[in-house]
């Protein structure tokens, strides 16, 4: 894992850097300028690459001393040191999130943040090392000293943002950070007092695991869990990792525990569309062989109805023969889109703006036999940013929400186009007030072939060929809905450089 994240480092070295100094700049500007910062940042990187890649067990204490030694040169405190290391740590993970890796994001941020943790302890053990040797001589100097240590202490504590909370003997909260409160959502005097259970979800199984944490603490001192769920104020079940560990008092007697909680959502997520990407990708093997076999056959099929069609005069063959060319028609449609899914046509994209393409989308669903009680109320915003498109392709997916749109109000109800520029993205949201969808149908809508249509009405690939498409463009396609309300789709696409 060194050596991935050496390549990390030294790919994106520049653009840490830059991010890195902007974000210090801001808090530190009476006490460095940008200038030396930058300089100290670049010294600092090297020399932790440098150490990195000498693999010596020792890695972290020596990134400590050097941390320490070269910001405390330029006066910075413990809490500024630990401040310098908490943005570095968001930088690197942010340059991780957003661009694409021959390596498992989710495995390289764990990684990042274990290393974190084990720094940011010795970064405290350090400092109270060192005060305790300046001020040994002086009993009051140390005291004062030692005092105001337990402040750092305490707003490290308190400004982590993970969620640190202590529970005593009795099973009680006796302490609750800042990260705690803005993970779960409850004010400190919420929760001291309550019961330990108090953040678990109501299912059985999570009793239990309560009920071996505690005995593993009890006999073993520590334990973790790097997979489960806890509870908020507003009553969302959300994936955890845990980090327990005994308490003790002078005599060694068990007075409870510390409890480290790390909200993974994020995490989740990204595992999510890995899982995504990888079940597209064999998936389209697989299609791209059926499409083949499937085609050829069926264009011999296909043109021999079509001559019978043109010889019969009896009604009923002629009936009958209608039925088997509209079949035929919608297994050449769904042969089609699995082309399109397995292998999206390989277009030229150029720079272009996103309002002429939705227009042309609303155009063409316009013409649909169901959209005469439809009221189309478009929001377009003229002159935004230009993105890197296939307009054909982008028109396509355009064209398969809208339709979708339809098929949710039956004909008949409001369907809202709306574009806009956010944050460097340009944005175009399709909202229609028709039948919605459940979490359940959201966290399938994108699969392959997955389709809520009755059978003949909807293949369950125009979505998933939606979503091959806004990705392979730097895109992300989001889903809100609420049963019975409504359905949006935005569709958010990175601009052009």
């Amino acid at each position: 894992m060194r050596k991935i994240l050496i390549d990390i480092i030294e790919r994106y070295f520049d653009g840490i850097i830059s991010d890195w100094t902007s974000k210090l700049e801001n808090e530190f500007d009476r006490k460095i300028s940008r200038g030396k910062l930058k300089d100290l940042l670049e010294d600092v990187l090297r020399k932790i690459v440098s150490i990195l890649k000498a693999s010596e067990k020792n890695a972290d204490e020596k990134i400590i001393e050097l941390m320490y030694n070269r910001f405390e040169g330029c006066g910075f405190n413990i809490w500024e040191v630990s401040q310098v290391f908490s943005q570095g740590k968001f930088i690197l993970i942010t340059f991780i999130e957003k661009r694409e890796f021959e390596y498992d994001p989710i495995i390289i941020i764990g990684f990042l943040n274990e290393g974190m943790e084990n720094i940011f302890s010795l970064i405290v053990m350090k400092y109270q090392k060192s005060l305790e040797n300046k001020f040994s001589k002086d009993k009051r100097k140390l005291l004062k000293k030692l005092t105001l240590n337990q402040k750092y202490l305490e707003t490290l504590l308190y400004g982590s943002d993970a969620a640190i909370m202590i529970i005593d003997e009795n099973e009680k909260f006796i302490a609750w950070n800042k990260g705690a409160e803005a993970i779960f959502g409850f004010k400190e005097n919420e929760i001291i007092g309550k019961p330990s259970s108090f953040l678990l979800p109501t299912k059985e199984e999570f009793s239990r695991e309560l009920e071996r944490i505690i005995a593993t603490v009890e006999k073993k001192g520590s334990l973790k869990i790097h997979e489960t769920e806890r509870r908020t104020k507003d009553e969302r079940v959300i994936p955890v990792t845990l980090t327990v560990t005994r308490l003790e008092d002078e005599n060694g007697k068990y007075i409870g525990r510390s409890v480290i909680i790390k909200d993974v959502t994020e995490v989740k997520t990204l595992q999510r569309q890995v899982d995504q990407s990888e079940k597209l990708a064999v998936i389209g093997q697989l299609a791209a062989g059926v499409a083949h076999e499937i085609g050829n056959p069926l264009t011999a099929i296909s043109s021999v109805v079509q001559l019978l069609q043109r010889k019969a005069d009896e009604e009923y063959f002629i009936d009958q023969l209608a039925v088997i060319k509209e079949n035929i028609d919608r297994i050449s449609r769904i042969v089609r889109e699995l082309v399109d899914f397995s292998r999206p046509p390989s277009y030229e994209e150029t720079a272009v703006e996103v309002t002429g393409i939705i227009k042309t989308a609303m155009g063409i669903v316009k013409y649909d036999r169901r959209v005469k009680n439809v009221d189309f109320v478009a929001e377009i915003s003229e002159n935004l940013p230009k993105v890197n498109i296939v307009p054909d392709q982008l028109l396509q997916v355009f064209v398969n929400i809208l339709i979708n749109s339809l098929d949710a109000i039956e004909g008949t109800g409001i369907i809202r186009v709306r574009t806009y520029y956010e944050k460097g993205k340009v944005k175009t949201e399709i909202e229609d007030n028709g039948c919605g969808m459940d979490k359940r149908i959201i966290n399938k809508i994108f699969d392959p072939f997955f389709t809520t249509k009755q059978v003949g009405k909807g293949t369950g690939l125009g979505l998933s060929v939606s979503y091959g498409i806004v990705k392979k463009f730097g895109g992300e396609i989001k889903v809100e809905s609420i049963p019975g309300q409504f359905s949006r789709f935005t569709v958010d696409l990175p601009t052009a450089k």
